[in-house]
This record gives structure tokens, sequence and C-alpha cells, in this order.
């Protein structure tokens, strides 16, 4: 018989947000995190929002909440969602207490956390998840689904019985087969997170300055540079193709609005993950994303010097340097003239 216990290792904005939907959808969760996190539950519950108004809230005594890694004894399914720089803990932990044949999924952003666990975890079936939507932490206890579209999973036989679990928590997954194109696919998007940390406005604001979409223009021609060299072929994710990413971001304000198509998935109040961990104090995962394009580059004996200063000023906020910076300021960081914008 089937059994459907699922623990959420990593329950930030991410991990609390997925975890509260299947909960909301009677699916049994338990959640570890820290202790704010906790706090939050324990005054305002679980209450998840996304576009087009839909809402599901879970009373705080519906919520298995764990501090520790003990729950972990009981997994069935374990949803990975620590920051990278956790990844190698939470291996340790998943070995020492995790029951044999659980299913281990990465819901991390970046493109080592899948390899990192199954090197550590090599009797285990470890898949990757690329989650495609931003979750922001509202003042209000709320956890606010920015942005919208389907959570891609590595293609496995492992994932059916659990597919329609995630269904009836409106969070469909997509098996696919060539997940480590999807990978460079998100990881291109997520080139914007440190642009959106370092100005310290919200996703729509940012995206909505030329100047910000300068900054975003110049990493992305970088990674795709050092994809095209390495023969990498992004997966396309939304509507927008990641080689013609960089055309649409050089357009000019009126016609991005009208033609950037991301943009009328982007909720007002959405923010980048990055922008969070600044706002909380904590180190970032800048060298996963913008770091992982200057490794690839150098690999190619290539050079990309945006994602080099970009992760120096992201490193900087990290230990109390400037975290609003306007976008003259930015482009000028990056020796980035401003752009010259067309039709």
């Amino acid at each position: 018989m089937q059994r459907n216990n699922i623990v959420v290792l990593g329950a930030g904005s991410i991990g609390a947000f997925v975890g509260g939907s299947l909960i909301a959808a009677l699916a049994d969760v338990t959640l570890v995190g820290r202790a704010a996190m906790r706090g939050r539950i324990e005054c305002h519950g679980l209450v998840m929002s996304g576009a087009r108004g839909w809402e599901a809230r879970v009373p705080s005594g519906m919520v298995r909440f764990s501090e520790t890694p003990e729950a972990l004894c009981v997994a069935d399914l374990v949803i990975v969602a620590v920051k990278s720089a956790a990844t190698a803990a939470a291996a340790k932990q998943i070995l020492d207490l995790v029951p044999r044949g659980a299913l281990i999924v990465s819901f991390q952003n970046g493109m080592d956390n899948v390899s990192q666990l199954r090197s550590r975890l090599p009797h285990k079936v470890v898949l990757g998840a690329m989650v495609p939507f931003n979750v922001v932490q509202l003042p209000d206890g709320r956890l606010h689904r920015g942005t919208t579209g389907d959570i891609v999973v590595e293609d496995h036989p492992r994932w059916q019985p659990w597919l329609p679990v995630f269904r009836s928590a409106h969070l469909p997954l997509r098996p696919c087969g060539n997940f480590r194109e999807v990978q460079w696919g998100k990881l291109i998007l997520n080139l914007n997170n440190a642009v959106n940390a370092l100005s310290g406005k919200p996703l729509r604001t940012q995206l909505m300055d030329s100047g910000y979409r300068g900054v975003l223009a110049a990493v992305v021609d970088e990674a795709l540079d050092a994809l095209q060299v390495a023969g990498i072929h992004p997966a396309q994710l939304g509507d927008v193709a990641p080689d013609r990413l960089s055309a649409l971001l050089r357009l000019p304000d009126d016609e991005f609005a009208q033609r950037g198509a991301i943009m009328a998935n982007i909720d007002a109040r959405a923010r980048s993950s990055m922008w969070e961990d600044l706002e909380a104090g904590r180190l970032t995962e800048v060298e996963e994303l913008n770091g992982a394009v200057v490794r690839l580059a150098r690999s190619q004996g290539r050079a990309a010097p945006a994602n080099e200063r970009i992760c120096a000023l992201v490193h900087a906020a990290e230990h109390g340097g400037d975290r609003h910076i306007d976008a003259h300021s930015m482009l000028d960081h990056l020796a980035l003239p401003w752009p010259s914008l067309h039709a």
C-alpha cells in the first residue's frame, strides 16, 4: 500500500507555500524549518494566495511543524527546499533518518543541488523539480504566489502516485525528459533575482525600468554566450525563448509593457527570494545563479564580467552594503552604458 507521508525540509517561502497547499488539500505533510516560520504559522496559520483570487487557509492547529529533522523518519516523499548552501547538511540528515525507499526531490534553485544530493545519497532515488513561480511573504502572514506556471519535474516512474496529490493542491506537476535544459532555462530567468534584490523594488516596478532591464540583458547575454559555446540549449519557459529575451528587455518601456508577456503574470507585490534573504540578513544563492554563469564561462575560456560584478554587489549587500541601488548606479557598477533602446 502506497503511503503518502510528505516532509518539506526547508519551510521557507517556497517550502511553506508548497507544503501549505498540500495540507489544504488534506495531504499528510510535516514542515521542517526555522523558528521564525513556526512563529508566523502559530500567529496566522498558513494562508496561501495567488493570481486571480485563489486562496487557501490552514489553521495553525492543522500544521505539523518541526525545527529539528526527526520528522524525516516517517517520510515517503522528501521535498528539499533548503538554500543551496545547506544542501550537504540536508543530505546528511536524509541519509541518517529517511526510510529506505523514500523519494527525494529537490525544489531548489541552481544547477548543482540534484547532483550533490545524488552523490551523497547513492542508494536513494533523487529527482529534480523546477518551481517556476515566485512566493513572497506578506506582512499579514500570507504567502503570496506572484507569478504563474506549473512545476516541472524530472521524468521518472516514481512520480506516478504523487501526481494526483499535487494536482489536488493546485500544484500540477509536468514531467520532463530534458530536465538539465529546463534547469538552465530557469537559471536564465533567475538571473533577475540579484538585480531585483539590489534594486530594492517590487519585481514589476524594477522590470518596467529600462535601466534595470539593461543590466539584466547584459547578464543574460553572458549566460547565453557561455551556453552556446558549451553546446547547451536552455529550455523555453513561458512565452519568450531564451535567445529572444535580451531583445525584449531592450525595448522601450511602453513597448516592453505591451509586448513583454512576462509582465502580465507578475503580481505588483512580488519580489525575488534573494531580496527576502537580504532583508532577513541571510546569505544569498547568488553564487548558484550568477556565479554559475561565471563558472561556465570560465570553463569555456570566456569571461562574464557583468555577472561577476553582480555577485560582488550582492556579497557586499550581504555584509551591510547598499541594497537600494538605482538603475544608473547599477549600470555604472557593471561598467555598462545606459541601454540604447530600440523598437
